[in-house]
C-alpha cells in the first residue's frame, strides 16, 4: 500500500487541543506546532482544533480523525496550565463525541510547569543582564505578568514560576501579578 499514510499507527489519531484567539499571528504560530507535532511523530495521524474564537473547532479536529478511521484518540492540551477549560471544558466536549461517535479518547496534561520550561526562562532573563552590564541580578526585581484565572491552582503555578525563576537566576525578589 502506497498511501500518503501508509507507516500510520493501527487506528491511533492525535488531537491537539488548543484554546483558539482572535489574533491570527497566533493561530499560525499554532499550526506551525501542529505540523512539527506530525513531522515527529509521523506514524501518527494529527489534528488540532480550538475550543473558542478559532477554527477548526475541537469538534472539527475529531471529525477529521474520524474521517480517517480514527478509533483511538490521544488528545493533548497544548495550554500552559491546568484551569478551567483543561479541566472542565475540553474534557466534557471530548467526552461527549466519544460517547456520540464509539471512539475512545485519551486525554492528556497540560504542559504545567517542568524543567525545560524554567530553564528557559531563566535563560531569557539572564539575557537581560548580559545585554545590560549595568544591572546586578541581586539588586533587581522580576515582575512575571499573568493574565489571571479563576482558577487557584493556576494562579499558585504562576507565582511558583516566578519565585523559581528568582532563585535561578540570583535576583533581589520577584513578583506575580
Amino acid at each position: 500500500m502506497n498511501t500518503k499514510h501508509s507507516k500510520i499507527k493501527n487506528d491511533i489519531g492525535i488531537l491537539i487541543c488548543g484554546h483558539g484567539s482572535r489574533n491570527k499571528l497566533a493561530i499560525e504560530e499554532f499550526k506551525l506546532l501542529t505540523k512539527f507535532i506530525q513531522k515527529r511523530f509521523s506514524s501518527y495521524i494529527v489534528e488540532y482544533g480550538f475550543l473558542e474564537f478559532s477554527k477548526p473547532s475541537l469538534i472539527d479536529g475529531l471529525e477529521k480523525l474520524k474521517s480517517k478511521s480514527i478509533k483511538r484518540v490521544i488528545a493533548i492540551p497544548a495550554m500552559l496550565f491546568a484551569a478551567g477549560h483543561v479541566k472542565n471544558d475540553i474534557p466534557s466536549v471530548l467526552m461527549s463525541f466519544a460517547k456520540k461517535n464509539d471512539i475512545e479518547i485519551n486525554y492528556g496534561r497540560e504542559l504545567g510547569i517542568n524543567n525545560l520550561m524554567i530553564n528557559a526562562a531563566c535563560e531569557r532573563v539572564k539575557e537581560v543582564f548580559y545585554n545590560n552590564r549595568n544591572l546586578v541580578p541581586s539588586e533587581s526585581v522580576l515582575v512575571v505578568v499573568g493574565r489571571g484565572s479563576s482558577d487557584p491552582d493556576a494562579n499558585s503555578n504562576v507565582a511558583k514560576i516566578t519565585r523559581m525563576i528568582v532563585e535561578g537566576v540570583g535576583l533581589g525578589w520577584g513578583e506575580t501579578v
